[in-house]
């Protein structure tokens, strides 16, 4: 009887696994939504369809579920079945109200729809059908009551004034109030006396009614004096809004005058876009409301005579929202399975489990769950079905479906064979794995060759069926195979275990001891299995070693069966731990070599300045690494704000010994901001320099350096003027520099002195009325600075200021040479060292179309009494007057002389250039240049060539338009021509370029295309070439 089981059980599975393909378990497209039906329809036949469809394969198997309890859809009854879809016919609002839920059904199992609630929506007629009137005072505020009528869905108010369709229309001083339906008037005016009635409006059935008229009336005992704000229409303290959704907050004030309304967030966060405030403020409505909505909201009520507040709390929420859903799994028996369902929302969603439909109770200790998860053990064929994860808050639920299939198969290797061939080391272990898929797990057995394996201290079959052997033999060299059993078959699978010689680093562990810049092989050789291929690799200080990279420092010299490398070019970075690691099929070994590096010492550290004078510093250290070389010696260095980068300097002692670390720096400038570094040598050579030291500043002391080339002279009338070079801030020995001035007449024995207190100064004028002119007087210039008066500088000679001169030159005269230039000639004045000297001439010339005051100036040196004028205009008068001057200015002007310039140059540059070359001469011809009407007539040519474009050019000059150049044809040559006249050089020819020529004769033009005879064509062969 067991056995008919077991062979049913297994004919069933390998049936569902045949037809796995197309079998499916359900899986909802449609699910039923929640529906308000209106009363207040007319049809007899009141009716609902709730949807639901599911796919699936057998085709699933509908029920439905009203408050958690089945529905029997019999004949007869209102409750009626299409596919999955439910009608519900003959609706009653007390029976069918409530929560549906659908169940699909098929061979894999159960599965349940979100909820979905049926409401009737419907509004009943206002119950009394008169209301007492309202009396208030002018002035006065009132509220208007509306009571609307038992009703269930969302409603909609509306006042009528006296008669329809006079609509009450809302505005900063009437308010109609959604939420109750009461109608405020903040200020009753004489105006609002009449009829009021109130509209409910039903939104889902579409109904109106009207409720009684209430009079509002005046009364004659006076007007509503001002008062302050009183809030009647204010928001709960906390409301709590969904996500997505839309919140509308009311506030409305009574008051007189009418209160104005305002809307802030306490916390001072400003409205976004989004936020609408309308009706005169009286509605705050925020859309798509978010997290970052959430907070206290405060409505502020106020006029002249005070103010008023009502705070309340937006509270966010969200219905569950999944981010983690569990999927469908296929499991072994005695496999496990672990699911995780979690979900958003807020407050944080709770989470139940279903299993089929219904709620899954962890009753047995191999089913767990806890937090969103559910894990079961052990797992048997009656775990198989439909689970749901539900995860719900106070705002909702949502379903996650996934499929448990538990199988039973017998042992398969088709997925997991044994590896066709294990290599092994002698002397190594070997685990030869076995992982038949097969539910459930039976029992595993091993043959070695054909015989049952024979287990002993080296070998062993695992628990969970694998194969282990320790301390491998040439022996163990064989085919193993695994055999796997269960109730419903048996198979096996065949692998071999092949037994290599061990790889041997026959290289022994060392040191090596090297010097920057030298190269060294690391060594790594080995003896292996001649069948096994090797690997090197290489590992510096544990980091693999890339040769393609490190900047070619690594290279392999090796070859096939040994590992060395070479290290080229050593630099203290590559001290440390070198690891060979060589590798087979089979085993892998390492092998490390030390390698350090001799180099010039690191840079020595915390250099401080420990005591500081005028001229000295005393200086400590630590000394860096020695980088296995002991430090012989350290040399120290200097930086000011005044040096080209770091200067040596002068210790004390002179030679600073390895083992030192302290030394005075001497012969340094006072009052002066240094830097200090150090370097260390060994008998490798001279290392990094340390970091700077913090900056120090030696003490001030006098000064003694006084400025140098002193001078003077010029200047006004009755004044001596003094020049020097100012002494350098590094110079200056301390704060407070300044300058003394001294000086005294010819002849004189005592001293005036003057203080020029700023170190940058570079000049003192003394001014005194009894100066004579051109006088001279002994000058010298001191220091100081506020340690004290430093020397002065040595005596110089200056003169003082001297006098214009006196007298004008005589004998103007003028020539126009060109239309550019003009030659001004005069007659000189005495040239002597007396008080009024004459350094030179001043020419000031003028155009007719211009004021003497802009004239252009131009000087002459010495005794000059001629001069030329360049750069004027053609065909213009000019008015030229000449003074003499000297240092102190310029003497009286001349008489004024007029002069008119020549026409200008011919501006049409000679064309039509020829040229031919002919037994070592160049024959040049060119057209007639003829000068414009405002043209000077063209006197004769110029002929300028170079033989290139870097040389000076030579300079032929004809009257005719041909010249013979009489040059060797062996050199290339550069030519341009130029017309003259008197008023000068015109416009030049395009610059011609005669090549080196060949042959005996060849000619050329100045055209952009060169021509050839027709004789030098068939015989030559080249091209004139011609540029601007």
């Amino acid at each position: 009887m067991m056995l008919l089981w077991k062979l049913l059980v297994l004919q069933s599975l390998m049936g569902c696994l045949a037809e796995s393909s197309v079998l499916q378990s359900p899986v909802f497209t449609k699910q039923p939504g929640s529906i308000v039906y209106p009363l207040e329809t007319l049809e007899k036949n009141r009716e609902v369809v709730f949807s639901c469809e599911a796919q699936g394969s057998p085709p699933p198997i509908y029920r439905w579920k009203l408050n958690g309890t089945e529905i029997s859809p019999k004949s007869g009854s209102h409750y009626s079945l299409s596919g999955g879809n439910l009608r519900i016919s003959h609706l009653n609002k007390d029976h069918d109200a409530g929560t549906y839920q659908c169940l699909a059904s098929n061979s894999f199992g159960t599965i349940v729809s979100r909820e979905a609630s049926l409401t009737f929506a419907y509004l009943e007629n206002f119950k009394t059908h008169r209301r007492s009137s309202v009396s208030v005072r002018e002035g006065q505020g009132v509220v208007l009551l509306c009571g609307p009528p038992p009703h269930s869905g969302d409603l909609v108010f509306s006042w009528i004034f006296n008669e329809y369709p006079t609509y009450v229309n809302q505005d900063t001083r009437r308010f109609i109030s959604q939420e109750t339906g009461n109608l405020y008037i903040a200020k009753v005016e004489s105006s609002d006396v009449g009829n009021y009635t109130c509209v409910v409006t039903n939104t889902v059935t579409k109904t109106r009614v009207q409720g009684p008229p209430t009079p509002l009336v005046l009364r004659s005992d006076g007007v509503m004096g001002e008062y302050e704000p009183k809030i009647e229409v204010q928001f709960p303290e906390v409301v709590h809004v969904a996500k997505g959704s839309t919140v509308k907050l009311e506030c409305f004030a009574l008051g007189n005058p009418v209160p104005s309304i305002n809307w802030r967030r306490v916390d001072s966060v400003p409205f976004p876009r989004k936020v609408d405030m309308r009706k005169a403020s009286g509605v705050l409505e925020i859309p798509y409301f978010q997290q970052e909505d959430a907070g206290t909201y405060e409505c502020v009520a106020e006029n002249s005579r005070g103010m008023n507040t009502v705070k309340g709390k937006l509270s966010f929420y969200a219905p569950p929202h999944l981010i983690e859903k569990p999927q469908d799994v296929q499991k072994l028996i005695d496999d496990s399975v672990v699911w995780e369902c979690k979900a958003t929302g807020k407050p944080k969603p709770s989470y139940r489990w279903m299993k089929n439909g219904e709620n899954l109770e962890s009753a047995e200790e191999r089913i767990q769950v806890g937090n969103g998860a559910l894990s079961i053990t052990r797992l048997t064929l009656s775990d198989t079905g439909m689970y749901q994860c539900v995860a719900g808050n106070k705002h909702g639920e949502v379903y996650s479906n996934a499929e448990l299939r538990v199988i039973a198969v017998a042992p398969d290797f088709s997925h997991s064979q044994l590896r066709s061939q294990t290599l092994v080391k002698v002397g190594g272990d070997v685990l030869i794995e076995c992982k038949p898929k097969m539910s459930p797990w039976g029992v595993i057995s091993w043959r070695k060759g054909s015989e049952p394996l024979r287990e002993s201290n080296r070998v062993s079959i695992l628990d969970n069926g694998n194969l282990r052997i320790w301390n491998v033999t040439k022996s163990d060299a064989s085919l193993y195979t695994c055999v796997a059993r269960n109730q419903f078959g048996v198979a096996s699978s065949t692998g071999s275990v092949t037994v290599k010689e061990p790889t041997i680093i026959t290289t022994l562990p060392s040191t090596l001891d090297v010097t920057v810049g030298e190269s060294v092989v690391l060594p790594c050789q080995v003896s292996h299995d001649p069948s096994l291929e090797l690997k090197f690799t290489w590992f510096f200080n544990e980091q693999l070693i890339h040769f393609a990279g490190h900047g070619g420092f690594f290279e392999k010299v090796g070859g096939h069966s040994a590992g060395d490398i070479m290290v080229r070019n050593i630099q203290l970075r590559h001290a440390g731990k070198y690891t060979c690691a060589v590798q087979t099929k089979v085993d892998s070994i390492s092998i490390a070599v030390d390698l350090v590096v001799r180099g010039p010492p690191g840079p020595p550290t915390s250099i401080h300045v420990e005591e500081i004078t005028d001229t000295t510093a005393s200086l400590s250290w630590r000394p860096g690494p020695d980088n296995h070389s002991p430090i012989t010696a350290y040399t120290i260095q200097a930086r000011t704000p005044f040096s080209l980068g770091w200067q040596a300097v002068t210790t004390v002692p002179e030679v600073v010994g390895g083992h030192r670390l302290t030394a005075t720096v001497i012969d340094l400038s006072p009052w002066v901001e240094y830097e200090f570094r150090v370097l260390a040598s060994n008998t490798i050579g001279t290392g990094e320099p340390s970091k700077p030291s913090k900056q120090a500043r030696t003490k001030g002391t006098s000064p003694k350096v006084t400025p140098a080339n002193v001078s003077g002279g010029g200047g006004s009338r009755s004044e001596l003027v003094i020049t020097w070079e100012p002494v350098p801030e590094e110079l200056q020995n301390g704060p407070g520099f300044g300058y003394v001035v001294a000086f005294r007449p010819h002849g004189a024995t005592g001293w005036m002195q003057a203080a020029v207190p700023s170190p940058e100064a570079s000049r003192y004028v003394f001014k005194n009325e009894s100066i004579q002119p051109f006088s001279p007087f002994h000058v010298k210039v001191g220091v100081y600075n506020n340690e004290g008066e430093g020397p002065f500088g040595p005596v110089t000679t200056i003169y003082s200021a001297e006098e214009e001169p006196g007298r004008a030159p005589t004998r103007i005269r003028a020539k126009s040479l060109s239309a550019s230039e003009i030659e001004v000639l005069w007659k000189a004045l005495p040239w002597n060292a007396s008080k009024k000297r004459v350094l030179g001439y001043e020419l000031r010339y003028w155009s007719r179309s211009e004021r003497e005051d802009t004239a252009s100036v131009q000087r002459t040196v010495g005794n000059q009494t001629s001069t030329i004028i360049r750069g004027v205009k053609g065909s213009t008068t000019y008015y030229i007057s000449v003074r003499a001057y000297n240092t102190a200015g310029t003497g009286p002007p001349s008489s004024t002389v007029n002069i008119t310039t020549k026409k200008p140059p011919p501006s049409q540059p000679p064309v039509k250039v020829m040229w031919n070359t002919s037994n070592s001469k160049i024959i040049l011809n060119w057209e007639q240049v003829k000068a414009l009407e405002n043209e000077s007539e063209v006197t004769g040519y110029k002929v300028l060539y170079k033989k290139n474009r870097h040389s000076r050019p030579n300079v032929m000059e004809t009257n005719t338009t041909s010249v013979e150049l009489a040059l060797p044809t062996d050199e290339d040559y550069i030519i341009q021509i130029k017309p003259f006249g008197e008023g000068g050089e015109g416009s030049s020819s395009r610059q011609i370029t005669i090549p080196r020529i060949p042959g005996p004769n060849a000619v050329g033009s100045a055209s952009k295309v060169s021509t050839l005879s027709a004789l030098s064509t068939i015989a030559l062969s080249f091209t004139a070439r011609t540029s601007l």
